[in-house]
């Protein structure tokens, strides 16, 4: 080999030198893509609510108010007068109500069987009338702010309507009962039966 090629390998094999010497360029880090932690946050445990009707226990004098023809354009109310008598079953958490009224428009024996759900934390509302015997079907809910609100689907006059039933305006002395019935699937409510209960003075007691 001669001087110019021996000048020609040395210089390849110091470039190369250099090179593997030469630093690294720096790594840029990458933001993390890992989705955050869940949070450990515990729900909170559901409201129990077994012994929301013990404000009711006792016997009420019952002044009701019923809308005569539900869902017909009618605005003909009738009005009636008589007592609700509220006794718990299973240490409160069922109840039986006893309802009688009179008025001119004739006379009502009716009872509301109230079962709770401790699964659900719901109450169920069975009524009956002694005129047919039987239990209708459930209005299903709960007590929230003071208020109850209960619903149920039925068939009325031959079309399926939503029920609402309320329970609000609780006090020691009084509380007020609300039903209403929906055809357009709760868009519009009609109220057809107002009761205003006021305990007798023999069973006066706190409130809720």
């Amino acid at each position: 080999m001669n001087v110019s090629r021996r000048n020609r390998a040395r210089a390849l094999t110091c470039g190369s030198l250099l090179l593997a010497l030469a630093p690294a360029s720096p790594i840029v880090a990458q933001p993390s893509t890992a989705p955050p932690a869940a949070s450990t946050t515990a729900a909170p445990a559901p409201r129990d609510g077994q012994h929301d009707f013990d404000f009711e226990i006792g016997t009420w004098k019952t002044h009701l108010r019923r809308l005569l023809h539900p869902l017909s354009g009618s605005t003909t109310w009738v009005e009636l007068d008589g007592t609700s008598v509220v006794r718990p079953v299973w240490e409160g958490r069922a109840n039986l109500v006893e309802l009688q009224v009179r008025g001119p428009s004739g006379q009502i024996e009716a009872l509301s069987l109230r079962l709770y759900n401790p699964d659900s934390h719901q109450w169920g509302l069975n009524f009956s009338n002694s005129s047919s015997g039987t239990l209708s079907q459930p209005t299903i809910g709960a007590f929230k702010d003071g208020v109850g609100e209960f619903f149920d689907q039925e068939s009325f006059a031959g079309r399926a309507i939503l029920v609402r039933f309320r329970i609000r305006q609780i006090s020691a002395e009084s509380c007020r009962f609300e039903q209403a019935f929906s055809a357009d699937g709760g868009r519009t409510w009609e109220t057809n039966w107002i009761a205003t209960d006021t305990r007798l003075p023999q069973q006066a007691g706190g409130a809720p």
